[in-house]
Order: structure tokens, then sequence, then C-alpha cells
């Protein structure tokens, strides 16, 4: 009995080398998040700013969120071929002189710039998601929601003192001349070098790395066994992510989940500080609204993440469309400004975000192997983030011609397409070859 609950010397040194990192990611997450945060709250007042018209307002969020999955395709490859911290580096790098460009897009009054920087800004977003991943890496499948959610939360710190650091970065521009919607960006650049700086020398052993030594022991315990022994490879391409989703549909649902979600998450949260403008609210409370709303994406993914560990990623997907109908709904009631209601429905936006994120991320990690993940991971976020880039563009058309009352109806309905696809999963969960660990 006891032998059989000793764990083997493998196991113990892979438990080790995860806390190192799971402890590494936080603290990157925590900084890096900052660096996203601060820009989150007043992208759009600094678009339309700059561009002096209230129909480009959300071209600035969604030039990030459209940088975002497209800086994932090289940050995938990078990944696939020499690591983790190769990749992370590369999309804080890139983010930093996105927020460069934006500093100075904001000083010449050049929108064109403005857009470029912007969507070069999307690389801290797009190494923040694949930290993720990154926690995933070496973790039991019995844990693997909770220690990839931990990460996740990580991200709250930052995500929620940078919106909040729109009014120290109004004085900080006017100390140093800048124009007063540019100062929050200095906190952005502040927060990617520090965030590379600790994915630099910190993440050692890469886990990504990390996990495919273990893997190849134990192929080469197989080949000794006489089992099949099958070559590895390391291509990250998109084209690769496809063949795999074309072979294993519940990877398919799991990216599905994920881009619905932040569908939803992107195309009512990035017109919500123009909805609070057209009623009259002060910067510093559109800044804590975004705040209390990245809240609700990450404080709570630690309990979303045993979540999935304990019942399975089908049912907390269903629960994220539920409450992302409801968020969506209850926006679409709320009167121009501040008002309480809106700011329950925008904690509860990123509430049911961050169940969409956890689940559909915990069940892409489960159900491909260690050589997959690069490819089929960087797929789930391109499409994540081309569906938060169309959400973004639709949004700021329908806010301008129809009002936001109508674009939140419309992402309610989008959530309960979410609720769809997570019944449609359950339903099939009961057939397939993946077992618990898939959910």
């Amino acid at each position: 009995m006891s032998r059989m609950m000793t764990p083997a010397p493998g196991a113990v040194e892979r438990a080790t080398v995860q806390r190192k990192v799971v402890r590494t990611l936080v603290l990157s997450q925590v900084l890096g998040g900052v660096g996203m945060a601060s820009g989150i709250a007043v992208g759009a007042l600094l678009a339309e700013d700059l561009s002096g018209t209230e129909a480009l307002a959300g071209f600035g969020t969604t030039s990030q969120v459209l940088g975002t999955a497209l800086l994932t395709i090289p940050v995938a490859r990078a990944t696939a071929a020499r690591g983790r911290r190769v990749g992370l580096r590369l999309g804080l790098s890139v983010a930093f002189v996105g927020a460069g460009l934006v500093l100075a897009a904001a000083v010449v009054r050049s929108f064109p710039l403005f857009v470029v920087g912007m969507f070069l800004f999307g690389g801290g977003t797009t190494a923040n998601n694949q930290t993720r991943y990154a926690a995933a890496d070496l973790a039991s499948p019995a844990h693997r929601g909770r220690d990839l959610s931990i990460v996740v939360w990580a991200t709250t710190i930052g995500s929620v003192a940078g919106p909040n650091l729109v009014g120290p970065g109004k004085a900080l521009a006017q100390a140093v001349g800048l124009p007063e919607l540019a100062g929050t960006f200095v906190f952005s650049l502040v927060g990617f070098m520090l965030a590379w700086l600790v994915v630099d020398r910190l993440l050692r052993p890469d886990p990504l790395l990390t996990a495919r030594a273990f893997d190849a022991a134990d192929l080469e315990e197989s080949r000794l066994a006489g089992g099949v022994h099958e070559a590895p490879n390391h291509d990250g391409s998109m084209r690769r992510g496809l063949a795999v989703v074309r072979a294993n549909p519940a990877a398919l649902r799991a990216m599905l989940v994920m881009a619905l979600g932040h569908l939803v998450m992107v195309s009512v949260m990035v017109m919500t500080p123009i909805h609070m403008q057209h009623g009259h609210a002060e910067l510093e409370v559109i800044g804590f609204v975004i705040s209390v709303h990245i809240l609700g994406m990450y404080a709570l993914s630690p309990l979303v993440g045993s979540a999935v560990d304990r019942w399975g990623a089908p049912p907390v997907a269903m629960t994220g469309g539920v409450v992302l109908t409801l968020a969506a709904s209850l926006a679409a009631r709320s009167q121009a400004g501040w008002s309480g209601l809106l700011l329950v429905a925008l904690f509860l936006l990123g509430v049911g975000w961050s169940c969409t994120l956890v689940s559909g991320s915990t069940l892409l990690t489960a159900v491909v192997t260690t050589d997959e993940r690069p490819a089929a991971q960087g797929l789930a976020d391109v499409l994540m983030g081309l569906a938060g880039a169309a959400g973004g563009v639709v949004a700021g058309i329908v806010v301008g011609s129809l009002g936001y009352a109508d674009l939140a109806a419309g992402a309610a309905l989008v959530g309960v397409v979410i609720v769809v696809v997570g019944a449609a999963r359950r339903r099939v969960r009961r057939k397939p070859r993946l077992g618990t660990d898939a959910g």
C-alpha cells in the first residue's frame, strides 16, 4: 500500500519545478498586468481624442486586441522552437515598443501612429495569455485547472491597479508635459520592462522544455520496453494548430468557448467608457468601473479553476455563458454615466469571461499532447483575439448607430450560444476516449 502511495522520483522533481514556475509566473503576471491594464481604461478615450470622432473610439482597443491575436503567431512559433521563456520575452518586448509609440502618437497627435502603437501594445496581452499555458505545462491532471487559474488570478493585482493609475497618470503627464491621457502609458512601459526581467532571470528551468524532457524520458522507457517511439515535432505554426483541431473535436470546443466568451467581454467592455462619458462621468470614475470589471475577470479565477478540476470544464463553461448573458442584459438596462447597475454588470462580465477562459484553457491543455500545445494554444489565442477584435469594431459601429443598450443586448445572445456549446460538450462527455482529465 505504501509503495502505491509514494510518488515516483520523477513526479517529485516535476512537482518541485512546477511550484517554482508558478511563483515566477505569478510575479510576471502582476507586473505585466499593470502594463496591460494601464492603457485599457483610456484607450478608447485617447482614440476618440486623436481621431476627433466617436465612431473611431473603439479602434484603439480593437487594434490592441487584433495585435494580441496576430502577435500570438510569432510568439507561438518561438515558444515551440525555443521554449516559454523566449516566447514570453518576445511578447513583452513588442508591447514595450508599442507603449512607446502610443506616447509618441499622443505627443504628435497622430491617430495612425496611435493605432500602430496599440497593435504592438497587444503583445503584452499575448504574453499574459500565454503565461497561463506555461502554468499548465508541468501541472498534474488533478490540479491543472488550479495551477492555471492561480496564474490568471495573479493578473488581478496589476490589472486592478492599472486603471486606477489614470489619476496619477494624469498628474504625471502634467508634470512632464505630456498630454493628459498619455501619462498612464508611462506605467505600461515600466510594467512591461519589469515583467520581461522577471521572465528572463527567474523562469528557469523553462516549463515547456522541462515537460518535453519528462516526456522524452517516458518515451525512452516505452521504447526500451518495446513500445512505439515517435520523433518529437516542435512545429508551432498555425497550420499545425489547425491540423490538431481537425483531429480533435474537444480542442475545437475549447477554442469556441474561449473565443465567444472573449467576444462578449470585449464588445461590451470597450464601449463602456464611452457610455459613461455620455453621462458625464469623471475620468477617475470610469477607471474605477473598469478596475472592478478587471477584478471580476481575475479575482475569482482560483475558485473557477478548482470547479473545473472537480466538476469538469463543460459545466463551468455553461456557467460562464449564463453569467455573461446576465451581465450583458444588465448593462443593456443601465443608464449613461455612473450607476450601480453598470458596476454590477461589468463585474459579472468579468466573472463570466473568467469561467470561459479557465474552463476552455484547461480543457485544451488536457486534450492535446505536450508537443502539440504551442500550436494549438497559439491558434486558440489567435481565434480569441480575432473574435475580440471583431467585437470591438462592431461595438463602435453599433453604439454609434443604435446605442449601447442594443450592443449589450446582442452580446447577451452570444452568451446564450456559449451555454449551448457547453451543453453539447456535456452530452458528448460520456462518449469519448478522453476520460475525466478532458473534462
